[in-house]
């Protein structure tokens, strides 16, 4: 479906709708996404879903809107088994492992999350609160809870009364797609279990044993809140108790953001946010990426080549442009060729923009039919922007744009064919969507230098070549270089080489 190019419309998890989006107050967006929690390395899956929110930010910012964009760090109460609260801390355990403080294990992998986001060019959020630094807000939250009846305090523990919330707010389950009846079912056997009233209640604070590491007095325990409480203490303190936009990826659905939901009715008596955005699953050639399955790749391997599953070390640009040329909401399948292909067509697309950046115009205004297709191509790369944030078909008219482009520069169409005003903004187009909202850099190497050299040597041994009716050399060099993705382009001007 097409909007208009003015009205931005994006895909609500809550009800499962494209809806048009509208601020809460006008000229300004709060947006919260749940951010890492930092107990190891940042995986791609996280890349592909801060990069994905990292463009809806700066598309935003685009469309002219003032953006307070909150992504926390998790830096405790994250339980192995979120559920289970038997289940260790998961930074507490690293730490432990290790023999540190837990806050060492915050700090290195915080810091590699900064890099790992710069160098995807992804932009810092506005504010990036920790768990840890909340604590008081967490507290007053559960206080508040406790007060409005939807809370029992339990050997030192608070839970939240799941069931009894759900019975009496319809919100509940909306965002997953959980009904009551799920939850009167799902009797997982916990160890904990024996302390709630029923097994979907989660904890809200919980009581610390001797051996936990991070704990802070409450008026019901020396203990530490759950990893769901975090998120809604700091958006509300961020953001206020109604905000615009709230996302992460579609695996916090439930029970993450179903309890976020709750937690925030139950305490402030309305929802968080207008609109839920979820960024869905990285695959491996078709498989959940994990560990066990040695499919697993991090950032730092994909950037080296260091990793039995990669023919060659890919940049961090070929990275975002691989992300972009899935939608944010469907499955992105990773693999080896995939990435390859991304790279060739990445390259393909800054050769393009840096030969639009070089043409000149020369002739006389005149509007015609080719004015009229670039033109219309534009304004659909706008209405596929605003409809969901489809990059990928915003990439595919990009590339009808870049067959112009690139017949421009072989002369197939004289750049008097579109008006100034066109060629214009065919150029204003690409710098916008390619460096302010798509975040692409142009990615400098030696490599480069060495390789238009090396080309250009060819070219001549092929024009002596021809000059001396050496057809099969002049072919080979042709077809060889072909076979390599590269194309020779004959003018009256000389011969030219692009990517293809």
């Amino acid at each position: 479906m097409r909007t208009k190019e003015n009205q931005l419309q994006v895909y609500n998890s809550l009800s499962r709708n494209k809806e048009n989006f509208k601020s809460i107050h006008e000229g300004s967006v709060g947006m919260y996404v749940c951010g890492p929690t930092v107990y190891s390395d940042v995986h791609l899956g996280n890349c592909r879903t801060f990069t994905s929110f990292d463009l809806i930010y700066r598309y935003l910012i685009h469309l002219g809107y003032k953006v307070r964009y909150v992504r926390n760090i998790t830096d405790v109460g994250h339980l192995e088994n979120d559920e289970d609260m038997t289940g260790e801390d998961k930074i507490a355990k690293k730490a432990r492992v290790e023999q540190i403080e837990p806050m060492e294990i915050v700090q290195r992998y915080t810091t590699d999350f900064h890099a790992v986001m710069a160098s995807l060019n992804n932009h810092p959020p506005s504010i990036e609160p920790s768990a840890t630094g909340h604590i008081i807000e967490q507290i007053e939250m559960v206080k508040e809870i406790l007060k409005n009846g939807y809370a029992y305090e339990r050997n030192g523990s608070v839970y939240f009364k799941t069931v009894q919330f759900a019975e009496k707010h319809e919100e509940y389950g909306k965002i997953s797609g959980k009904k009551l009846e799920d939850l009167r079912v799902e009797t997982r056997d916990l160890k904990a279990q024996s302390e709630k009233n029923h097994p979907s209640d989660f904890a809200i604070w919980m009581k610390a044993n001797d051996s936990h590491i991070m704990r802070w007095d409450s008026p019901w325990s020396v203990g530490f809140p759950g990893w769901h409480l975090e998120c809604s203490a700091m958006s509300t303190k961020y953001l206020g108790e109604h905000f615009d936009i709230h996302g992460g990826g579609m695996d916090l659905q439930f029970p993450h953001h179903e309890n976020e939901v709750a937690q925030n009715m139950a305490c402030c008596g309305k929802a968080p946010a207008n609109y839920w955005l979820h960024t869905n699953m990285l695959t491996f050639e078709g498989t959940k990426m994990s560990k066990s399955l040695g499919n697993s790749i991090l950032p730092r391997e994909l950037f080296s080549g260091e990793h039995n599953l990669l023919s060659q070390a890919y940049s961090p640009m070929t990275l975002r442009f691989f992300f972009l040329r899935s939608h944010y909401r469907s499955v992105c399948d990773f693999s080896d060729v995939a990435l390859l292909a991304a790279e060739k067509s990445y390259q393909r697309l800054m050769a393009a923009y840096k030969t639009l950046n070089n043409l000149e115009y020369i002739g006389k205004e005149k509007v015609n039919e080719e004015d009229k297709i670039v033109n219309s191509l534009i304004d659909d790369a706008h209405i596929f922007m605003n409809d969901d944030f489809n990059t990928p078909r915003v990439l595919a008219t990009f590339f009808e744009l870049m067959s112009k482009i690139n017949a421009f520069q072989n002369k197939q169409l004289k750049i008097n064919h579109i008006s100034k005003a066109t060629l214009e903004r065919l150029q204003h187009t690409f710098k916008i969507f390619i460096e302010d909202i798509f975040g692409l850099q142009v990615e400098e190497s030696s490599n480069d230098e060495v390789l238009d050299n090396v080309l250009n040597i060819l070219i001549e041994m092929r024009k002596d070549a021809r000059t001396n009716k050496d057809w099969a050399a002049s072919d080979k060099i042709r077809n060889g270089l072909a076979e390599a993705g590269i194309q020779l382009k004959d003018g009256a001007e000389g011969t030219s080489w692009s990517l293809v």
